[in-house]
């Protein structure tokens, strides 16, 4: 047993507080700091007309400082809707989002923009690169946007993540010349600029071939390893098998956790 979840649910029933614990990339199991997610009773209900469709029905769960997460689940299964409420991009209909200590089910849109680019960094499926800018502007832009560091200081960090990701030759050119991997790669290093502790990606290796895909996924377990929360939604049946902790999700319910008995 590798978690005990702040809240379970089984049988209806609330069982007593615990505290939680994961495995890490290397195998070792560690009792976490604090938990960086953490989803109480959850509910998203949308309306179309008379009819009413629940795309998450009661979900709680918690997951912790510097664990691996990957999220499965076929089409429509709700985890689009996971990650909308843990990125604060929708709100839950019933229960508690709470994310990096922070209420999220309850902010404001203009403090959910500042939060989210303070805590999180997000990685998409397209990269999401803006293509006039440099990729060395691209990864500078959550920083200008957060005002974290001076502009000499952002510039640097900037290079220093491309570094990182084996880009830092690439650094002036735009994000139309150079590949999908190292897009991607630079997409990740955007991600880290505010050096975020939570991680979600969405479908990262979705567009990319299998020596890309294992390329980025090493880049992952890196960022595991320095401590950081990765919550990574995927397709790929091979990839999730080597993320130590697997949720899958049907019809709005976690119907599989690994790390739960």
């Amino acid at each position: 047993m590798t978690f005990f979840s702040e809240i379970i649910f089984h049988e209806g029933k609330k069982r007593e507080k615990q505290n939680c614990y994961y495995k890490s990339s290397l195998g070792r199991i560690k009792m976490a700091d604090k938990n960086v997610i953490q989803l109480t009773d959850v509910s998203k209900l949308y309306q179309m007309g008379e009819v009413s469709f629940t795309a998450l029905d009661k979900v709680s769960l918690c997951i912790s400082k510097g664990e691996f997460v990957a999220v499965m689940g076929p089409s429509g299964s709700g985890k689009s809707t996971l990650l909308n409420m843990i990125t604060g991009i929708d709100r839950p209909t019933k229960g508690e989002v709470t994310v990096t200590g922070h209420a999220v089910h309850d902010m404001s849109e203009n403090r959910l923009a500042t939060w989210r680019g303070e805590h999180m960094g997000i990685i998409f499926q397209f990269f999401q690169l803006l293509p006039a800018l440099s990729l060395l502007h691209n990864v500078m832009l959550p920083m200008d946007f957060a005002r974290k560091y001076t502009p000499q200081q952002r510039s640097q960090r900037a290079m220093r993540l491309l570094e990182d990701v084996g880009l830092a030759d690439h650094a002036y050119k735009l994000p139309g010349m150079v590949s999908g991997g190292e897009q991607q790669r630079a997409a990740i290093a955007r991600a880290m600029a505010n050096d975020p502790p939570l991680i979600v990606a969405d479908e990262p290796t979705g567009n990319l071939d299998s020596n890309t895909t294992e390329k980025i996924f090493e880049l992952f377990h890196i960022l595991v390893e320095q401590d950081k929360t990765m919550l990574m939604v995927t397709h790929d049946v091979e990839l999730a098998q080597q993320v130590p902790r697997v949720m899958e999700i049907r019809d709005g319910r976690i119907t599989k956790d690994d790390s739960i008995i």
